[in-house]
């Protein structure tokens, strides 16, 4: 794509935004500004990744990587110097940020308080760093912009009461001694302060500005609970004094969205994002039953996989936008701003939210193209647990002190939760025998924590390992006989042996035990299909999209269901809008090609395989289904390519395949290629 098309580019991050309660808003007239920037733009959800935790979602966001290639992995990290634990910091990432990218190019960079941005790079503009609140050395590049900075802090005391009830309408009969109300006011302090920074900095000359607000995230995890209808375990007095936070913070916020897009100007092109969704209907946790790790349990509970996106300003189509991901932002953002994609960034450019789409042009990578980027030196850019590593081989000399045993508690800890994201990143993106190696490690390591023995299996049973699996799911399930996630992976690895019935009474229990988890409820529909009890499998599947409709795997559980039926057009629709809620799934692109192909649809049966073999190359009976559509729409070239490479691919497999469920349905490739009449 030849030239420039944003004269200047505004992107705006609400961690944990999410349309659910964006649309209830807008439809009874609120969020004013973000329906301007809808009305004139483009709108969609942005699926996100796993896991689902800010540092490393953020920065994947300003790279366009995966968190094992940028590096952020955790909340926190060593300290380097030996003293414990510190926020992870800029220097831990390992590849070049839109920030560093943009100065290497020539062009100007507001950075205001994105995750993992501390300490504050010397790149071409500003960057204020997520630690300026708390008055961290090095959060404010130029240093000279310092003062000017703290002018714009606000701390929570210096919160009214007048701007506190926009938040708590009741405030004058609250107990001010409440800590959720401090909270409340913690919240509305950070948030201003942000505000006060974007605003100052956008009146300066600048050609990107980046600005990242937490307060929907935060304020969620301590008010969600509240948000209506009323949860069952909290009482009326204090439904009535905190239900409006949520609602509040969000109208804030698109308040002070609206002061930015004043101060930027019309010529501005705004892409406003968030980086995953929050719960805030009937599938909201009860916080009583959250487990101990408060963080962990809160993360893995409360979000949601799809956050927002909203796109407007020139250059930017009136168009919905569709199959969005976390790592199409930093690709598209370049185009918009006239420079190349990195070849190895792992997002796409949207081009159905661009006006004039053409040519994408591309760099190998952006890590490679020489230049002053704004990077921190060298011998800052440490890999922080490799470091505190060469701290404790100093220490063991008596070169320097040793840490504490807190100290070493707290770092063996962050070491472990480090590694399992690592896999959970490594399992999520299609690389099970790498993540399963972690995972095994960690099992052997912590026995205890079911969590590595599950994922482990996960990544077995992908590897085609299924009797392992098996083994280490069977003994999970004996010493945890009500943990449905247990019966869950054990149904599994019973499916893959070929054992359906027995699967079905597992999942019938687990169902039983947990009536109101959607994935629980999907993986029993999908034995039903197999055994041919479809009524079955539609009551389970209404179910389980009333409970959740942007559950992708419900989509997929429908399309195979509609497969089943032979209703191919409504197969096709349930694929599609799983592969739109989550673009990362290659079963479902599969799904929809076989739907496609029995619509007699080739072109687009042949997209659809090549998209799951994208995802996942050694997906065999993709590569048969693509061969055999390829022969029938008259492809011979491509049709001896596919069936060479599925030939290759069978005559190399290291591990036997499990049996195959999909023989004689209508996803067997060889069910079609006899009905096509090219068998």
């Amino acid at each position: 794509m030849s030239g420039r098309i944003a004269k200047k580019l505004l992107i705006v991050g609400w961690d944990a935004a999410d349309w659910k309660i964006i649309d209830a808003l807008l439809a009874k007239g609120g969020m004013k500004h973000l329906k301007g920037l809808i009305d004139r733009g483009a709108r969609g959800d942005l699926t996100s990744l796993d896991p689902k935790l800010s540092p490393l979602l953020w920065t994947s966001i300003a790279t366009g990587k995966t968190a094992d290639k940028h590096g952020v992995l955790n909340f926190l990290e060593p300290d380097p110097a030996g003293a414990g634990l510190r926020i992870s910091c800029s220097t831990t990432r390992r590849v070049k940020a839109l920030w560093n990218i943009l100065t290497q190019r020539g062009l100007t960079t507001n950075v205001v308080s994105w995750y993992a941005s501390h300490p504050a790079e010397p790149i071409r503009g500003v960057v204020v760093s997520n630690l300026f609140q708390e008055h961290a050395p090095g959060a404010v590049h130029p240093a000279d912009r310092t003062a000017e900075v703290a002018a714009c802090r606000v701390q929570p005391g210096d919160v009214t009461d007048d701007m506190l009830a926009r938040l708590l309408p009741d405030l004058k009969k609250m107990n001010r001694a409440d800590p959720r109300v401090k909270m409340a006011a913690k919240v509305l302090a950070q948030c201003l302060c942000v505000d006060r920074v974007a605003m100052s900095l956008l009146a300066g000359a600048w050609d990107c500005t980046m600005v990242f607000h937490e307060a929907i995230d935060v304020a969620g995890h301590h008010f969600m609970q509240y948000y209506p209808p009323r949860m069952e375990h909290v009482n009326q007095r204090d439904f009535e004094q905190f239900r409006h936070v949520m609602p509040g913070v969000y109208e804030l916020q698109d308040e002070m969205l609206g002061k930015m897009l004043a101060a930027a100007g019309p010529e501005t092109t705004v892409i406003l994002i968030s980086d995953h969704g929050f719960h805030s209907d009937h599938l909201r946790p009860k916080v009583q039953t959250a487990i101990d790790d408060q963080h962990a349990a809160m993360d893995a509970t409360w979000h949601r996989p799809l956050g927002v996106i909203a796109m407007a300003g020139p250059g930017i189509a009136h168009a919905p936008i569709s199959g969005a991901t976390l790592l199409d932002v930093a690709p598209t953002a370049l185009t918009l701003l006239g420079l190349p994609v990195g070849g190895d960034m792992d997002g796409r450019v949207l081009i159905e939210a661009l006006a004039t789409p053409g040519e994408i042009e591309r760099v190998p990578s952006w890590d490679d193209e020489p230049g002053e980027a704004g990077l921190h030196p060298p011998d800052l850019r440490l890999d922080p647990f490799e470091a505190r590593s060469a701290m404790a081989q100093l220490a063991d000399l008596g070169y320097v002190e040793a840490s504490t045993g807190d100290d070493a508690a707290d770092v063996a800890m962050c070491d472990r939760e480090t590694r399992f994201n690592l896999g959970v990143v490594l399992m999520t993106t299609s690389r099970p025998k790498a993540a399963g190696e972690i995972f095994e490690k960690l099992f052997a390591e912590y026995p205890k924590d079911a969590r590595f023995g599950m994922n482990w299996a996960h990544c077995l049973m992908a590897c085609g390992e299924v009797t392992r699996a098996g083994e280490v799911l069977g003994g999970l399930a004996l010493a945890m006989p009500n943990n449905p996630d247990a019966r869950l992976m054990h149904s599994s690895a019973l499916m893959l042996q070929g054992n359906i019935e027995d699967a079905a009474r597992v999942l019938e229990a687990a169902a039983k035990a947990a009536p109101t988890r959607p994935d629980v409820l999907c993986a029993l529909a999908g034995v039903c299909v197999h055994l041919k009890r479809l009524a079955r499998a539609e009551e389970l599947l209404k179910r389980a999209t009333t409970l959740d409709p942007d559950d992708p795997a419900a989509h997929q559980q429908m399309a195979l269901l509609e497969l089943a039926r032979e209703q191919y057009e409504p197969a096709a629709e349930h694929a599609l809008r799983a592969v739109e809620l989550r673009h990362n799934f290659p079963e479902a692109h599969y799904t929809l090609g076989a739907a496609l192909a029995w619509l007699e649809m080739y072109d687009y049966a042949v997209q659809s395989f090549r998209l799951a073999l994208s995802l996942r190359p050694g997906m065999l009976e993709a590569l048969k289904f693509a061969g055999a559509v390829s022969r029938k729409k008259g492809d011979g070239v491509g049709a001896d390519q596919f069936d060479s490479l599925a030939a290759t691919l069978e005559a190399t497999r290291a591990t036997p395949p499990g049996p195959d469920l999909s023989a004689g349905t209508k996803l067997d490739p060889r069910v079609w290629a006899k009905h096509a009449g090219v068998l």
